[in-house]
This record gives structure tokens, sequence and C-alpha cells, in this order.
């Protein structure tokens, strides 16, 4: 069975195992969190109570044994060059990763630890660090994924510390034109005096400024010492009193710092957000957006397995990906 575009009622373990092999390009799911509480929520405009429960009788080896079940037909249901994202917190983090993520998808194609914090502090004061974040694995099914790279918006404070220099092209910082370690040939030679050899290090050019100025087919013509010159007569390199060159990085070009395991920009739903609708475990639109955006593409097709609040089919229509909802 294969449906697009359609949120399914029932049992995610049978629904699962009625869908087409290698069918979904990412798999975001938000199951219960062995967290051991009730949860009770006034659900719509009626003011519906609706309830649920995250107990488990027979204890982490209860419920390892029931979500390692269902991940497993996911592994089954993804493409070969789809990833899943799972998301967790510290009740059982360290489980799902051995006991089921390492063995079924296996730890070669363990591509990251996202930590999201997703509050700031607790009122509620006791004797140990109060937890502040929550883990997502991530996990591809091959070694060729999909995987896009993002960035994030430069703070203030870091253009102030950074950005300090500008000319008639604007506002700038100097990055370095080397790499770590000696190399043969080019990159390694002498240039107007500067030898990188001296430091162990080696030229590396920023290919793209090279290219916007001559274009892509001469810029792959171009020797290295031939892009420096280059760079130089454009006026984007920069020395310093003893001669050290530096390549002239503008704001107005940047796209932000790439995009690391830590994200702390993102605010768990507030209780005043417009997107709110009630669910005590609905995720933040922005979350779902990064991680469809990082490991998916448009018109991917996006499952989710345990359907919370239905943020991900709504991220997943923004980003003009497809999807499959399940709610049982």
């Amino acid at each position: 069975m294969q449906t697009v575009n359609k949120l399914i009622l029932g049992d995610n373990l049978e629904i699962l195992k009625q869908l087409d092999s290698e069918s979904v390009d990412l798999v975001y799911l938000d199951p219960p969190f062995f967290s051991n509480r009730n949860y009770e929520v006034i659900w719509g405009d009626a003011g519906e109570v609706r309830s649920f429960q995250d107990r488990w009788s027979g204890g982490m080896d209860h419920y390892i044994a029931w979500l390692k079940e269902r991940v497993g037909e996911m592994h089954r249901i993804l493409k070969s060059t789809g990833s899943i994202f799972l998301h967790c917190d510290w009740h059982a983090n360290a489980y799902i990763r051995v006991e089921i993520l390492d063995k079924i998808f296996g730890m070669n194609n363990f591509r990251g630890e996202i930590i999201w914090q997703r509050t700031n502090a607790h009122n509620k004061v006791t004797k140990k660090l109060p937890p502040l974040t929550d883990t997502i694995w991530y996990y591809s099914k091959s070694e060729d994924y999909t995987f896009n790279f993002l960035y994030s918006t430069l703070a203030d404070s870091y253009k102030d510390t950074f950005y300090r220099y500008s000319d008639e092209r604007g506002v700038y910082r100097l990055s370095d034109l080397t790499g770590e370690g000696i190399r043969t040939g080019e990159s390694g030679n002498v240039w107007l005096n500067y030898n990188p050899s001296d430091r162990a290090r080696h030229w590396a050019i920023p290919g793209q400024t090279v290219e916007n100025i001559v274009g892509e087919d001469k810029a792959k013509r171009l020797g290295v010492i031939e892009k420096l010159n280059l760079l130089n007569e454009h006026n984007f390199i920069a020395f310093s009193k003893n001669g050290t060159p530096s390549f002239k990085r503008y704001l107005d070009t940047s796209k932000g710092n790439l995009l690391g395991n830590i994200w702390t920009d993102i605010l768990n739903v507030q209780s005043q957000s417009k997107e709110r609708i009630g669910y005590p475990t609905q995720k933040p639109e922005a979350l779902l957006d990064r991680i469809l955006k990082m490991g998916s593409n448009e018109g991917d097709t996006i499952l989710d397995p345990f359907v919370g609040g239905g943020t991900t089919i709504a991220v997943a229509e923004k980003t003009n990906r497809k999807w499959i909802g399940i709610d049982q």
C-alpha cells in the first residue's frame, strides 16, 4: 500500500507493514519519550479533553522492544538515499541509539546527534542538573543519502566582532587563504614572498569568488598562482604588516554560519504562539522546517508515524513536500 498526502488513523505498526518498501525519502518521528507521565490536553474549539499515556509497565526493555519493531519497518520503507530523524530525550536516548538505531541502520550510517535546547530554565529546583535539551538522532540508510548544507543567521555580536573592516564593496572580515598541511606543486608555491609551507600550510583558494569573476569554465583552467593574482587584482586580498595575505569575505555575500549539531536558536512552542494548538508535546514548525530542508528536497515524501499536532504535515506542505502521517 502506498498513499501520499493522507493522514491514516490506526495502529502505526500495522499501517507501516502495509506501506511499500523504499517509498519514503525521510522519516521524522517523535514517539513517546519513556517519561512515565500521563498527558491531558483541552483540544479544539469545543474544549474536548484528550489524554494519552507515556507509561511502560514492562520498563525500558518493553519500551525499546516496542519502538524497535516500528523503527525496523521504517528502515524498510526508506529509500536507499533516505534518512531518519528520531526525536527523544534523556530518559531513553542512549538505549535508543545503541539498541535500536545502531543495530538497524548500522553505526557507519550515524550522521549526527542534534542537541536542541528547547527551554532556558526550570522553576522547579531539584538536586540535579535541569534537563534543557532534547536529542534528535540522525541516521541515513546508506552512504549515498540526501543532505543539504544549512546556515544559521549571523548574530549581531558575531558581526560586530568579526566584520570590522570596510571598503568600496562593503563590510568584510578577513579569512585565511591557506589550509592545514604541506602540499607539493602549486598549492605549496611561494606567492608575493609568502610561503605557506613555512607554516605547514598550503594555498586554499575560495573558488566561488574566482568563478564569479571569470566564469566557471575559465576558473577551471586557472592555476593556483593565477587565481591568487586574479583575486589580488580585483582587491579581494588584504595584507598584514608582515605580508601575510588574507581573503576579504564580505557580509552581504555571507550565507551565515554553517549549521552544526547544537541548535539554540529555535524556541519551543510558546503559550502565545499562533501555531500552538494545545497538544502538550507539540514541536515548533521552525524545528521541523530545518530538519526537512536538511534531509530532503522539494517533491520528496516525508513520513511521520507518530503524528502529534500535525506539525510535520504542515511544514511538509509549506516546503512543497509530500507526506504520510499516521495517528493512532
